[in-house]
């Protein structure tokens, strides 16, 4: 490289960025058909490869690949969602506390069958004042040093974070997982102290919330009315907030994050990282990818002297699992005029800019897969790798031609190995 100074790193994840070859698209990947020729242009000059986030044959999930991916092995130190779900709802978290991903849902409490898993997507106007509703008036009579706490999320969701002694995540979901099927009563998943009392907490706690909010003023006004309601709260993905060595501690680089997406805000914020909003970016179908670059590209010309911007894209991943196939096409495209902004902005300074995925979500599965995801780190200003490094003759990013690049096929463990390496060469 002509550059002997520390680099620092730009890493944009796309989330659910790998795919299958599709007839349609002349048998090519979304990635290699759609036009994407700033992330080419990164293939072309800097070190591809093909990474699986977590293990070969895996098919993750997007918490445990990024736990993978940023060092942590999530064989031990992933704990559940919940967590991360509360924690990227604005809920603090502290070691030894719970948290759950939560559903606002509609309950028949004769039959005892939840009808509809998730309130209705308007929900939001009304969801915010519920959870300082739940906030005012629930207590648990029989556990008078737990305490509880509702933070609302986004459309039918809910961060929930319990505080008290003897906690455990090792119980099991109150969500039946389908409409019209009975609530489950959590139950111990070992024969531990902590999680037999808990399980007992948390079948109390869902008690108190459909007795709260069958009497709340709003939903007797809507259910008179016939319109959409909800009366309880469903209990998913419980996780206990686990000490973590910080992002800074661990490689020394001091983070920021620009991750709209509930689930991995929370994760960077347990890894230490700095949370940036950006404006208007959402997460979902609406987002603006240009203000994330823009708001990366201000934070790492800030005094403070940040060595580590991570964006999340999650929008890919979501039209994969709609089968969506334009619109992963689309989304692609959209991503590569974000890095093109990227490019224009820092192409000059002594940046690694990375790419890559969480994991694949083909169109034609609709779920998470176990296919490897592409990989590139490209130094800049291009040019910047000497001619000692046989980069090969890659000049499209795609799952295929990653796999002929320079760091061949590897796990999600190696890459902050890899940009650390990268950084001081």
């Amino acid at each position: 490289m002509t550059q002997t100074s520390k680099r620092r790193t730009v890493f944009v994840l796309i989330d659910g960025l790998g795919d299958v070859n599709i007839d349609c698209l002349e048998n090519q990947t979304p990635l290699a058909y759609a036009k994407t020729p700033n992330m080419d242009s990164l293939a072309a000059n800097g070190v591809c490869g093909l990474m699986d986030p977590v293990q070969v044959g895996l098919a993750c999930g997007s918490d445990t690949a990024h736990l993978s991916i940023f060092g942590y092995d999530p064989r031990v130190y992933y704990r559940g969602r919940g967590a991360f779900e509360t924690m990227g709802s604005g809920l603090y978290m502290d070691v030894g506390d719970i948290g759950f991903k939560c559903n606002f849902a509609v309950y028949d409490p004769e039959t005892g069958i939840v009808q509809k898993r998730r309130a209705d997507r308007e929900f939001g106007s009304w969801g915010r004042s519920l959870c300082d509703y739940l906030n005012e008036h629930i207590q648990l009579c029989d556990f008078p040093r737990h305490t509880v706490t509702f933070q609302y999320a986004t459309e039918h969701r809910c961060g929930v974070r319990i505080k008290g002694p003897g906690l455990s995540d090792e119980i099991s979901d109150t969500d039946p997982l389908k409409d019209g099927l009975p609530l489950k009563t959590s139950v111990a998943l070992t024969s531990s102290r902590e999680a037999q009392q808990t399980a007992v907490v948390v079948n109390q706690l869902s008690k108190a919330v459909h007795e709260a909010l069958e009497a709340h003023p709003l939903i007797i006004e809507r259910k008179k009315r016939g319109l959409s309601y909800t009366n309880i709260v469903l209990f998913r993905g419980c996780g206990r907030r686990v000490d973590l060595k910080s992002f800074r501690e661990k490689y020394g680089l001091r983070a920021f994050a620009i991750a709209p997406t509930k689930i991995i805000a929370g994760l960077t914020l347990c890894l230490g990282m700095e949370l940036v909003p950006a404006p208007g970016a959402t997460g979902d179908y609406d987002t603006d990818l240009l203000s994330k670059a823009r708001t990366c590209v201000e934070w790492m010309r800030k005094e403070e002297d940040y060595d580590f911007g991570f964006i999340h894209v999650k929008a890919v991943d979501d039209t994969g699992h709609d089968g969506w196939l334009q619109g992963k096409c689309m989304f692609l495209e959209k991503i590569d005029e974000m890095i093109h902004f990227l490019l224009e902005q820092l192409g000059e300074s002594c940046v690694n800019l990375v790419v890559t995925g969480d994991h694949s979500t083909p169109v034609t599965h609709k779920d998470h897969s176990l296919q490897p995801v592409p990989f590139v780190l490209c130094p800049l200003p291009f040019g910047s790798l000497s001619s000692d490094w046989p980069i090969g003759n890659i000049t499209k990013f795609s799952e295929i031609d990653a796999g002929f690049g320079l760091l061949g096929r590897f796990t999600g463990d190696q890459v902050m190995p890899i940009i650390q390496y990268f950084q001081l060469v």
